[in-house]
């Protein structure tokens, strides 16, 4: 592949719904410009782009995939993403190195869920867009309802230059609105001119104005003479039209076909003219030597500096840390420093990567995309640059996982395998975490959706030769006391030689700290206990507050005051004292009049919905026994609902939530604090643990 300098580079993240067709479109890119021979299918499993084994089986992509093309001495890094929500943090990698984007709306299906979080996340990242409506060789495709749809939703910032032309409801071309001329597709999505269609002239007239009204809107010369009634020429509504384009403040809209590329050259036409190139962009980092600010900028002049955006680790392929320069250029066979981790990496070979091929290449300019192999500590994240000018970016904002489940080995003995396998697979995907929870004994694994983590399970089997099973998480209850009493514990053994003899009276309370597992306190009067043995009689309580008698679960807030007991001067032992207080916190748990009672963690949520859903949203929170505290709009026409439910509730809320709004719903929630279980909660958690016990 040819080595590009920054201004004929375009980075464009494509995006859209999942099963639009964005990975079939990206297929014929590659085929119309040469990349490939022959156009590859999802239902194949061919495509450059899903080369994955889960990916070719479930026939839709997981991972992002960069897919370089060459056109017209433009070096397009198309980074093709996931359509569906689960796979978001891959999404979010590729914009966090794209320029621009392509939004690829189905016009069969016509604006999805998928479309609108696409849009926002380019609002996010203030990126300049271009929609591409597909499929329109479908018999059920309708571009009008499309446009119109999009217009409803995002105002006249929606500009369609193309309008489709049908013979005998066969779609065969389209015409060009900014320069007003019929194209009539050949092949490999070529064109040539034809005439307008009689039909098109109504709405052509319509939306041509609108352009027209948008290149006046450039300045106050051009103002007075759209009022006088003068016709711009090409060139300067080009000019202005890319000045709207790449502020955002226009989108225009292309119509075509993936699965015969109709439409695909001039999509690419588009971006060449209308898209921002990275030496059009700012970028700034921090030098941690001096603490001054950098602005990059993807300027040549200034020292090596570089995002690593993505990292891949493959079984077969190897790993690859995919970066885009930021500065300066990196070359094959040097050694830059990790920022991040302050230590030195080789660079013995730069590769640019299309789909699972890695191109070997010498050098990487300013705003490029490609990959180095097999650095030993660099991460997702990490930027990497010179260690005289050690500077750093920030790191990709990642969503944060919230749908978990536990998860053991199914065959004893491959723990560590599993702990191997989910490292690398957690180096992949940011959104996937592992955690040991030693409360209560099970690991968790976190992730953005149920769908990801049934797809950790399918790649540890395929990749990684282990099997794990995934269930229901138990949750993290607490153990206390709401009343007060006064009970004994007396431990009396004799066996022989000496015995052993501990004898103590505590009175138990409630602290009134739930922060803090237990107060003890001794009010002991002439000595009944002797001072020496008073650690011991503490050592009892901490060791049953981390295993509780209701249900095993931890136990808090509990006050406790030693105020009697007795000793045997030959018989007695520290072992003896801290027994009978072992056996004297059972007894005040069994006591009626102590109260005892689980405690349920209780989590403040945060459910982000649009306004039609909030009353089904809240209906369901109800039923989860949650507790409404208020709702406050965005003022983009959501609400974001909070309250207060129960940690045990949101086991599959993730999934739920969904179906309730269509996929558009989101939430967060973190740890508030401890609250009293009601009744069938605790009695249906204790029996669960002594069936558990009994198992065991």
């Amino acid at each position: 592949m040819n080595v590009y300098q920054t201004k004929q580079i375009r980075n464009v993240a494509v995006l859209g719904h999942g099963g639009c067709g964005k990975t079939t479109m990206v297929e014929a890119m590659a085929y119309i410009t040469g990349v490939t021979n022959r156009m590859g299918k999802v239902s194949d499993g061919n495509t450059i782009s899903d080369f994955d084994k889960e990916e070719i089986k479930r026939q839709f992509s997981i991972s992002t995939s960069v897919v370089p093309i060459e056109y017209n001495g433009i070096k397009f890094n198309f980074l093709d993403t996931p359509g569906y929500f689960d796979f978001v943090g891959e999404v979010e990698e590729a914009m966090s190195v794209a320029g621009a984007a392509v939004i690829v709306v189905n016009a069969k299906s016509g604006v999805e869920v998928g479309t609108q979080k696409a849009w926002e996340l380019c609002n996010k990242y203030n990126l300049p867009r271009v929609i591409f409506v597909t499929n329109m060789d479908d018999d059920n495709a309708s571009y009008k309802n499309v446009v119109a749809h999009l217009q409803v939703l995002y105002g006249s910032r929606i500009a369609p230059f193309h309008l489709p032309i049908r013979e005998n409801e066969k779609f065969v071309g389209f015409v060009n609105v900014v320069n007003m001329k019929g194209r009539r597709f050949t092949e490999k999505s070529q064109y040539t001119e034809c005439d307008i269609p009689d039909y098109s002239m109504e709405n052509l007239e319509k939306v041509r104005e609108a352009l027209m009204e948008a290149v006046a809107e450039t300045n106050e010369e051009y103002m007075d003479r759209y009022f006088s009634g003068e016709e711009f020429t090409y060139d300067e509504i080009r000019q202005a039209l890319n000045q709207h384009v790449r502020s955002g403040d226009m989108v225009p809209v292309l119509v075509g076909t993936g699965i015969n590329g109709n439409g695909c050259q001039m999509l690419l036409e588009i971006l060449e003219m209308y898209c921002p190139g990275p030496n059009d962009n700012f970028v700034s980092g921090v030098n941690t030597k001096t603490g001054e600010g950098f602005s990059a900028d993807y300027n040549e002049e200034k020292p090596f500096s570089a995002k690593v955006f993505k990292t891949i680790v493959d079984p077969f392929i190897g790993k690859y840390s995919l970066i885009k320069v930021c500065s300066g250029m990196l070359k094959a066979d040097s050694t830059v420093y990790n920022v991040s981790r302050e230590t030195e990496e080789k660079v013995a070979r730069l590769y640019v990567l299309r789909g699972k091929e890695a191109i070997e290449v010498k050098e990487l300019h300013s705003g490029d995309i490609g990959a180095i192999a097999k650095l030993a500590v660099t991460e997702t994240g990490d930027t990497l640059a010179t260690k005289e000018a050690p500077i750093s970016y920030d790191r990709p904002d990642i969503s944060q996982p919230f749908t978990y489940m536990a998860y053991k080995a199914k065959n004893k003995g491959d723990e560590d395998k599993i702990a191997g396998a989910l490292s690398k697979l957690m180096e992949e995907d940011l959104t996937l975490k592992n955690v040991n929870d030693k409360e209560n004994r099970q690991l968790l694994l976190y992730g953005i959706g149920d769908q990801q983590l049934e797809i950790v399970v399918s790649k540890l089997l395929s990749r990684y030769k282990v099997e794990i099973e995934l269930a229901k998480p138990k949750m993290a209850f607490r153990e206390t006391i709401r009343g007060k009493v006064k009970v004994q514990g007396k431990h009396k053994k004799q066996s022989g030689g000496h015995g052993q003899y501990g004898d103590v009276t505590i009175e138990f309370e409630p602290s009134g700290d739930l922060e803090k597992p237990y107060v003890f306190e001794e009010k002991i009067v002439g000595g009944v206990v002797p001072k020496n043995y008073f650690p011991a009689v503490e050592k009892g309580i901490q060791e049953m507050v981390v295993k509780g008698p209701l249900a095993g679960y931890p136990i808090v807030g509990l006050k406790a005051t030693l105020v009697f007991g007795s000793y045997h001067p030959v018989d007695s032992s520290e072992m003896a004292f801290k027994l009978a207080t072992i056996l004297a916190v059972k007894n005040a748990f069994a006591d009626p009049a102590s109260k005892p009672v689980l405690l349920e963690p209780i989590a403040s949520l945060k459910v982000k919905v649009p306004d039609k859903f909030t009353g089904d949203v809240m209906g369901d929170l109800n039923k989860r026994r949650g507790r409404v505290l208020g709702m406050n709009p965005d003022h983009s026409g959501n609400q974001i609902i909070e309250a207060d439910i129960p940690m045990s509730e949101l086991f599959g809320y993730n999934t739920d939530l969904r179906s309730m709004t269509g996929g558009i719903g989101s939430y967060a929630y973190s740890f508030s604090r401890y609250e009293q279980a009601p009744t069938d909660v605790q009695e249906k958690e204790i029996a669960a643990r002594a069936a558990a016990k009994d198992a065991e």
